[in-house]
């Protein structure tokens, strides 16, 4: 018979996995998505709108971490529309036919080439001169991060870079952006579960992968305010290369 409901354990150990994956430039699809994929977990063999909810639980739990953004709100109303109507036009189409794991490997190298070339720009700028011109290109980036194995971090550092923003600051503004596609994701979502009346067992599964994901997400913040946001992204772009690679060996593996 086939899973129909996630299972507590591996949504637990997914939300551990989501902080790091969501705030670097790494693609939390890439990771969260095929991690269950690669390990054979009930997980993977969910139907395509179970694995949404325990994605969009995991997306809470980083939203609640991330606490409160600073930016100002016409730049983070410019940054915030692309996203909110791409994923409303578009949000079933691509469920329905991105998502694989040749794709997630294809957006992981468009991804890291766009971070590769937006890193040669001179870092001249800081966060706090964002305009709401900036706010628009961020948006546009988050827009396309919807391509699952692009990272929308991973596309928002690269837009920021390109818009001469320092490494750091580029960091941050990715980090203020997500916000409000996050708690907009989980309020859609929210209204779509409770629709549903899933059962306790599977409410109980969502809760720990939420609260994993703000414990590993304010870990995994504090480790990129310190060290991981001035780094090249070149290194990531690298890190993704290796990855999607290797995904793609292990597609033509089983495909054997």
């Amino acid at each position: 018979m086939r899973a129909t409901e996630p299972r507590l354990i591996e949504t637990l150990a997914l939300g551990l996995a989501q902080g790091p994956a969501e705030l670097l430039p790494i693609s939390s699809s890439a990771h969260v998505g095929l991690l269950p994929w690669a390990l054979r977990w009930r997980h993977a063999a969910l139907p395509g709108e179970r694995r949404k909810e325990v994605e969009v639980a995991l997306h809470a739990g980083t939203a609640l971490a991330l606490g409160r953004p600073s930016m100002r709100p016409g730049v983070l109303a410019a940054a915030t529309l692309p996203p909110a109507l791409a994923g409303l036009l578009l949000e079933r189409p691509i469920e329905a036919r991105l998502g694989t794991p040749r794709s997630i490997a294809l957006g992981l190298l468009l991804g890291s080439a766009a971070m590769v070339v937006a890193d040669r720009v001179p870092q001249r700028r800081g966060a706090g001169s964002a305009t709401v011109v900036d706010g628009a290109a961020l948006g546009l980036a988050q827009a396309f991060a919807l391509i699952p194995g692009v990272s929308r971090s991973g596309a928002t550092r690269a837009a920021a870079r390109a818009r001469g923003f320092s490494r750091p600051d580029a960091a941050r503004l990715s980090r203020e952006v997500a916000l409000p596609v996050l708690a907009g994701a989980t309020t859609l979502k929210g209204f779509r579960l409770a629709r549903r009346r899933p059962s306790g067992a599977t409410l109980r599964a969502l809760a720990a992968g939420a609260a994993a994901a703000a414990i590993s997400t304010r870990a995994a913040l504090h480790a990129e305010r310190s060290r991981a946001a001035d780094a090249p992204l070149a290194v990531w772009a690298a890190y993704r290369t290796v990855l999607a690679a290797a995904i793609l060996g292990a597609c033509q593996d089983r495909a054997r």
